[in-house]
């Protein structure tokens, strides 16, 4: 075996070592790397699309008492696996006709929160009543309010009570999303 000195720090390099070689596509095998990259991101595209909806949102409506002094939304999520992140819970308030003036409202609101284990035991969320008052501008209808939102769901199912304290009467119809 024949060693040759080169001017590596190793100082010798065996003779069956050959230098790096760059190797060029021909012209079929970079339209064939097109091709399958194409049809890749477009078979991703298409189950995208046609794929399961990655946010999942119902609208109900709320409940008023006689008096339209309090309405009251009382809901359970569906069933949460760890692919669920975070549960929103946000409302849209129409308001009895107004003459297109824009009007500012306090919404004084109270929300509870049970968190549901898989025995079907419920406990408070953080042990607490939550009670917001939330600020909206509106015409006929409110924008849109987030009344709940847990970031961080540790439990596979929750139930949710928002009871709205309608102290001026204005309020027409409120609408949850969830």
């Amino acid at each position: 075996m024949e060693l040759v000195k080169t001017s590596f720090p190793a100082g010798l390099l065996h003779p069956r070592l050959a230098p790096m070689r760059l190797y060029t596509l021909s012209k079929r095998h970079f339209v064939l790397v097109f091709v399958v990259f194409f049809i890749c991101f477009g078979l991703t595209v298409f189950i995208g699309i046609a794929g399961p909806n990655a946010i999942e949102s119902t609208v109900q409506p709320s409940k008023s008492d006689g008096s339209k002094v309090r309405w009251t939304f009382n809901s359970s999520s569906p069933s949460l696996s760890t692919y669920n992140q975070q549960l929103w819970l946000t409302c849209i308030i129409q308001l009895r006709a107004v003459e297109g003036a824009e009007m500012k409202i306090d919404v004084p609101m109270t929300v509870q929160i049970w968190g549901v284990v898989e025995d079907a035991s419920v406990s408070y969320v953080n042990n607490q009543i939550y009670k917001p008052i939330r600020k909206s501008i509106c015409k006929e209808k409110c924008a849109e309010i987030i009344v709940a939102h847990l970031g961080y769901l540790n439990y596979t199912q929750y139930h949710v009570m928002v009871v709205f304290h309608n102290k001026n009467s204005s309020i027409k119809n409120v609408d949850f999303k969830n």
